[in-house]
């Protein structure tokens, strides 16, 4: 099976206390089970998300099945993935030049090892 991976950025708030209860939220069994479900439903084979600073970086490696417009579709007319946004939003806050509503923002990639001599 193939796979592609996406990385993506989006900010926290810059707060220490927000950042910490961000934290706590993605430690292993604090999510909600539905999200989980969707995530893995729509494709997406691994998701990592690292922060440095009040930045966050994810990494998604997907299969070939994944859609990311078809992942949107399906999380907004699924109540507990909108819960989880919604609560997620109370400590993230787009990058300065995202558009309106865009939270997690495609990163490009300029360097790959593989592919030097």
């Amino acid at each position: 099976m193939k796979t592609t991976r996406h990385c993506l950025a989006t900010d926290l708030k810059d707060n220490p206390e927000l950042i910490e209860k961000y934290k706590q939220y993605h430690q292993p069994g604090n999510g909600l089970p539905e999200v989980a479900k969707s995530i893995r439903a729509a494709g997406i084979i691994e998701m990592e998300i690292y922060l440095i600073a009040n930045r966050l970086f994810m990494i998604m490696d997907v299969d070939d099945n994944f859609d990311a417009d078809e992942k949107a579709k399906s999380d907004n007319n699924c109540p507990e993935v909108q819960k989880w946004e919604t609560l997620m939003w109370q400590f993230q806050q787009a990058l300065p030049w995202a558009k309106n509503g865009d939270k997690w923002l495609p990163m490009e990639e300029i360097f790959r090892l593989s592919e030097q001599p």
